[in-house]
């Protein structure tokens, strides 16, 4: 698990991969206080959507930090759709075996967010959760803290258990509920390290109280 502030590095042999219970749930935010806080090198394999901000754009503005640290999509997908998907619109196929983790900054991290849950579909036959086996990074999952977060919590950590993929812990997302919370751990056998609540807007200052508040 991960530990306070001084312990978190050692803690961290490559990295992290962000996935969460939902899309919408408030990954992107907990994968911009990790790179923040870590000073991590923030890569999205694959983008679903490209009308709007993308993920890594929006890292990169409310971090602050500069081009070295973000490393650019293996997929950029039109829609904002399941990837699988998002990709036959764009005439691609999206298989496990393409990715490659990028490189970490010397002496850093590397923070990977994922798309949705842990079973969106890549393609006919992977899943999300096939291509965070297959990177080998730990993982971070990320649950709301209102009604029906006990049970997408808990069915996503069995998932990880069954493919042997180790989970680093639980943050949640939204106003402290101490009934969800302590459900979670107990019946999850997981340690939720930290509640992330709603900020008015995200910028560094946010991200380093947030970063604090959990390791600090």
């Amino acid at each position: 698990m991960l530990g306070d502030r001084s312990d978190v590095n050692t803690h961290l042999p490559k990295g992290l991969f962000v996935t969460g219970t939902d899309t919408g749930v408030g990954k992107t935010v907990v994968a911009a206080m990790l790179t923040f806080g870590l000073r991590a090198r923030y890569w999205k394999p694959i983008q679903s959507g490209l009308d709007e901000e993308t993920d890594t754009q929006f890292v990169k503005r409310v971090t602050g930090l500069g081009d070295v640290y973000f490393a650019e999509e293996r997929f950029r997908l039109t829609a904002p759709l399941s990837p699988h998907a998002s990709a036959a619109l764009d005439g691609l196929e999206i298989r496990v075996r393409d990715f490659a983790l990028p490189p970490a900054l010397p002496e850093g991290k590397i923070i990977v967010e994922g798309a949705g849950g842990l079973l969106v579909p890549l393609n006919s036959t992977q899943l999300l959760i096939d291509l965070i086996g297959y990177l080998g990074l730990p993982v971070i999952l990320v649950t709301r803290t209102s009604l029906g977060t006990i049970n997408h919590t808990l069915l996503s950590i069995e998932q990880l258990r069954q493919r042997s993929i180790p989970i680093a812990g639980v943050i949640m997302n939204g106003p402290e509920n101490k009934i969800n919370h302590e459900a979670i751990e107990h019946y999850g056998k997981v340690s939720v390290i930290g509640v992330v609540d709603r900020f008015n807007s995200i910028d560094p200052d946010t991200l380093r109280a947030m970063f604090d508040k959990i390791f600090g």
